[in-house]
């Protein structure tokens, strides 16, 4: 079995006197594409922010490739949300993605020649070559998100933390996305994504974390996205669930 790069024990963490996680016991094999899936309010999003030590605990710890979240920083990736972003804020597309060398290079060296042919590679694979000198506010939702990848990809990580990256895309930048995630699961990295559309859950990824503020099933999607955890997790806003043996499409009402 594969080691953890992500686990969670225990972990409980609460937004002013609300308790949004309850000890969370969650761990994410190594070299696997990971969907966080539930209804709104589940958590998903304060999951991912709780493994980058954004949000305080009450309760619980994170391991992060094998240490903490402090000691492993520079190998982890975050692609936020995109609705979470200053989109008007003057820089370029290769000014974001050179962001991601800020965590190795320090304080007080500065980008280089080196970093610059990197940036342009990453935008390479995201296929944003052509823009890299526009400025985000001039990019199509779809390209600023791969922007976004893109400055993930810069920071060499192990680990990817991604929130909602294929929320509002298309087809292209959805087409690049699941490109560059194979890619970089062949290479060995993990990748931890929100994900809403359950009909596709199936294709995409390998392992699966079903959450409604607990961990209702972890494992293997092939084993673990099944009707009966589905239904747990989503109770009666659950409409129709796609279902291997019947092939019937998931339709989740309010998800």
């Amino acid at each position: 079995m594969k080691h953890a790069a992500l686990a969670f024990h225990g972990v409980s963490a609460a937004y002013r006197d609300e308790l949004v996680l309850e000890r969370i016991d969650a761990s994410v094999p190594a070299a696997s594409l990971c969907a966080i899936v539930g209804p709104n309010g589940a958590g998903k999003s304060t999951l991912i922010k709780a493994a980058l030590g954004l949000v305080p605990l009450t309760a619980g710890s994170v391991t992060v490739l094998g240490g903490t979240i402090a000691a492993m920083r520079g190998e982890v990736g975050y692609v936020p949300q995109s609705e979470s972003v200053d989109w008007e804020f003057p820089i370029s597309a290769l000014e974001v993605v050179l962001m991601g060398s800020y965590g190795r290079l320090g304080l007080f060296r500065r980008v280089g020649r080196a970093e610059r042919m990197h940036a342009m590679d990453c935008l390479e694979q995201v296929g944003l070559t052509a823009f890299a000198d526009r400025q985000i506010s001039q990019l199509s939702g779809g390209q600023q998100q791969r922007v976004f990848l893109a400055r993930a990809l810069m920071q060499r990580a192990r680990l990817y933390l991604m929130d909602e990256p294929f929320a509002g895309v298309d087809a292209v930048t959805e087409r690049a996305i699941l490109r560059v995630l194979g890619e970089l699961r062949e290479r060995g990295c993990t990748m931890v994504a929100v994900h809403h559309d359950l009909s596709t859950v199936r294709e995409r990824f390998d392992h699966v974390v079903l959450l409604n503020k607990r961990a209702v099933a972890v494992g293997p999607v092939s084993t673990t996205f099944t009707t009966e955890a589905l239904q747990r997790t989503y109770g009666g806003r659950l409409a129709i669930i796609d279902d291997a043996e019947s092939g019937r499409t998931a339709v989740v009402a309010g998800s």
